[in-house]
């Protein structure tokens, strides 16, 4: 499998878990001393970044390997200790900022994978 579909299914499931997490946090709006919770994906884009390799100035080219297997999401407590809701650090705005945000993202990669599969498949019918 190539980097780009790795990264795309990491992407994926990111977005999965994201899901699940902003829904969380959602149903605990009024919640009394509930945590606000997201996901760590930051330590996975520093290592794609750093394995990004430039050839010149105009190309960037990834690395042999751009993700590791030991790349994993995190779910962190938010340790904000603002009362935004009155009951506890959960601003529905925000959340529903982030779910409309979060949904845009898995669109894109499902679709940029989907078309990876579709290319594939027509390469080996011989279509392309």
């Amino acid at each position: 499998m190539s980097n780009n579909i790795k990264l795309l299914e990491k992407v994926l499931d990111y977005s999965a878990l994201k899901q699940r997490v902003i829904g969380e946090n959602i149903a605990n709006v009024t919640t009394v001393g509930y945590k606000r919770k997201d996901v760590d994906f930051v330590n996975v884009f520093d290592e794609v970044n750093n394995k990004l390799k430039v050839d010149n100035g105009k190309h960037i080219k990834s690395g042999d390997k751009v993700l590791s297997e030991k790349s994993e999401l995190v779910v962190v407590e938010d340790k904000n200790q603002e009362n935004v809701s009155g009951f506890n650090n959960v601003d529905i705005d925000k959340e529903m900022a982030e779910l409309a945000e979060n949904n845009i993202m898995f669109k894109f990669a499902a679709r940029r994978m989907n078309q990876y599969f579709r290319d594939l498949q027509a390469v080996i019918k011989g279509g392309r």
